[in-house]
């Protein structure tokens, strides 16, 4: 209700304005200044600087304002070095912007319409075509160096102790794979999905015996992690924003990243004192009407909380291990009533 009685008020003020323009405009018409006249640019002029000025500080202000909504520190190690790439382009995008929108501005009210106001003609110069060449080809230069070193570390292969887990999407949520002490995931198919094995895992691979499903994210702080991605239906799109992470699933085409939590969820919770704060895992693409759903916890703890919650969870195989006997003696009685009726 609040939204739409914004929206009724912005479309009032932006009629009253018009309306006040177009008075503004039959008025000169009637005194003879015509519809162009210098108290219509005068005024144009006038309002452009204001605009120019409350739209400045409505920048800072709103900056200042939602300050506290902005995403608190990296909890990743290669978080940091993508929150030094954004406020270093910041910095330097941000003082373009300052710049650029002042002079554009006050030449509109400078070289306004007025009476006996003659043009300069300037048609070239080469020292300032070098400046503004030479300085913003230098500093793009510097960001994109950076930004390729950066990168390069990024997405480089995935360090030899990682803990490895899969995370699949599907409408409307996450399937979370963790391998058991082998550190190893067992062989998928999409042949032998069904309702009892959602991801098609092969059973007979011993590998895939001590592999668990779980409702949460659970990291070690300071140790590597390698997260292997991909989709069942459509599109969708892994997403950490507290470790800088963003990564689409794709159906038929996996994917992988890797990161080193740096920051506990105890930790995060004392430099932010909210008690209730929770990482968080997301989807940030639209992948139909229950998009919103698609939310997971992450909890980043010591390696004893770790091993402490991971002895609890029980494997996949032990759940399917019945219907599986089954499937094995249904299959023994077949071959045997095949032999007797060939008898």
């Amino acid at each position: 209700m609040v939204v739409t009685l914004s929206v009724i008020c912005l479309l009032l003020i932006f009629l009253i304005v018009f309306q006040l323009s177009r008075a503004s405009e039959l008025l000169n018409v009637l005194k003879g200044k015509g519809i162009n006249g210098e108290d219509s640019t005068n005024t144009n002029a006038i309002l452009l600087m204001l605009f120019m000025i409350f739209g400045l500080i409505g920048v800072v202000w709103s900056t200042w304002y939602y300050y506290d909504l902005f995403l608190p520190e990296s909890a990743s190690e290669h978080g940091v070095w993508v929150d030094e790439m954004f406020n270093l382009t910041l910095f330097f995008t941000g003082i373009v912007f300052v710049i650029t929108q002042i002079l554009t501005f006050y030449f509109a009210y400078k070289y306004r319409q007025r009476k006996n106001n003659k043009v300069y003609f300037f048609p070239h110069n080469n020292k300032l075509e070098l400046l503004w060449t030479a300085v913003p080809a230098v500093v793009l230069a510097v960001l994109v160096t950076l930004g390729i070193e950066s990168w390069t570390k990024i997405t480089s292969p995935a360090p030899d102790n990682s803990r490895i887990i899969e995370v699949t999407g599907q409408q409307f949520n996450w399937i979370v794979r963790y391998p058991g002490d082998d550190n190893v995931l067992g062989d998928r198919s999409f042949e032998r999905i069904s309702a009892e094995n959602q991801l098609g895992i092969d059973f007979e691979d011993e590998f895939s015996r001590d592999d668990v499903y779980t409702s949460e994210i659970h990291l070690v702080v300071n140790q590597p992690v390698l997260f292997k991605l991909g989709a069942k239906d459509v599109l969708h799109s892994f997403f950490l924003p507290h470790f800088r992470v963003k990564q689409d699933c794709v159906p038929g085409i996996p994917t992988q990243f890797w990161f080193t939590p740096t920051i506990t969820t105890k930790e995060m919770r004392q430099k932010l004192d909210n008690e209730n704060f929770n990482y968080e895992l997301a989807c940030a693409e639209l992948c139909g009407q229950a998009h919103w759903n698609m939310r997971m916890e992450v909890i980043v703890e010591t390696e004893e909380e770790y091993n402490k919650w991971f002895a609890e969870q029980k494997p996949i195989y032990d759940s399917v291990k019945p219907s599986m006997a089954e499937q094995e003696e249904s299959s023994e009685e077949e071959i045997k009533s095949e032999g007797l009726t060939s008898l």
